[in-house]
């Protein structure tokens, strides 16, 4: 059995965040664990609060895994304050051979909410960036860590080498913030590879981006290579935001299960 960790915050309404991610997991075949760093205050219509976990219990539950578990591959998403950043570099630096790191740095929710803290987005570049396998961002993110504009592939493709210089083997930038298809494109270190996607008409998209860097991160607990990982998590993600259905008053859910759900005639 592969095992893949999360290293994220609990989403109250199980669409994003560590109850995706293990769902994403689950779906794509691996055993999933978790650490949490956050507990946020949180529904389909928004984020009201979040409470960081103490620096020493996020350090100490990523001790007690590698003390004792074998892991395949890393998924760290949301992180909102430097002590809590710095606490996973220095459990994570411990950690002889590390396996393949898959970085969504989450920075502001669907609502406007600000996840991560403008003074520590410095600190998950210096800290994390050089420890990741391949990093997630999608067009805001970028924009924000690098502090441009990106507004076409070109721009994206400049921006992809500019994010692999501050550390990451890999960047995948997602593009469902461009205009026309939501194209996405990966810089595997040597190649640009492209990889359009036609718009999904819906609205519930809550916990795309967590759910697709913890399909990529279970893929490559698999061994796939890094374009076959992206490749198929996005296949993964599509179908699930393709039958993404309505939970409460706002912006509902992907389907993390559809294919098992229909497989077993549910």
């Amino acid at each position: 059995m592969f095992r893949a960790l999360t290293i994220a915050g609990s989403d109250t309404c199980g669409g994003a965040g560590i109850q995706a991610d293990l769902k994403s997991f689950s779906a794509n075949g691996v055993y999933g664990m978790s650490v949490i760093t956050a507990v946020t205050v949180q529904n389909t219509i928004g984020v009201f609060g979040i409470q960081d976990i103490n620096p020493e219990i996020i350090e100490g539950q990523i001790d007690v895994i590698f003390e004792d578990i074998r892991v395949d591959a890393i998924k760290i998403g949301m992180v909102s304050q430097i002590s809590s950043i710095k606490a996973i570099a220095k459990a994570l630096k411990k950690v002889e051979k590390l396996p393949q790191i898959v970085l969504d740095p989450v920075m502001i929710s669907k609502s406007g909410f600000n996840l991560l803290s403008k003074d520590a987005k410095d600190t998950l570049v210096n800290e994390l960036f050089p420890l990741a396998t391949l990093i997630t961002p999608n067009l805001p993110e970028a924009e924000e860590i690098l502090g441009i504009e990106i507004k076409t592939l070109e721009e994206m493709k400049e921006a992809s080498l500019k994010l692999k210089d501050l550390g990451p083997k890999a960047v995948l930038i997602k593009g469902g913030h461009l205009e026309g298809e939501a194209t996405d494109l990966l810089f595997d270190g040597k190649e640009f590879i492209v990889l359009p996607q036609e718009r999904i008409n819906t609205t519930h998209t809550h916990g795309t981006g967590c759910t697709l860097s913890s399909a990529i991160a279970a893929n490559l607990a698999k061994n796939m290579s890094m374009e076959e990982a992206v490749r198929e998590g996005k296949r993964y993600i599509t179908i699930a935001i393709e039958h993404g259905f309505n939970l409460g008053k706002g912006v509902g859910p992907t389907n993390h299960f559809y294919e098992l759900y229909k497989k077993a005639g549910i």
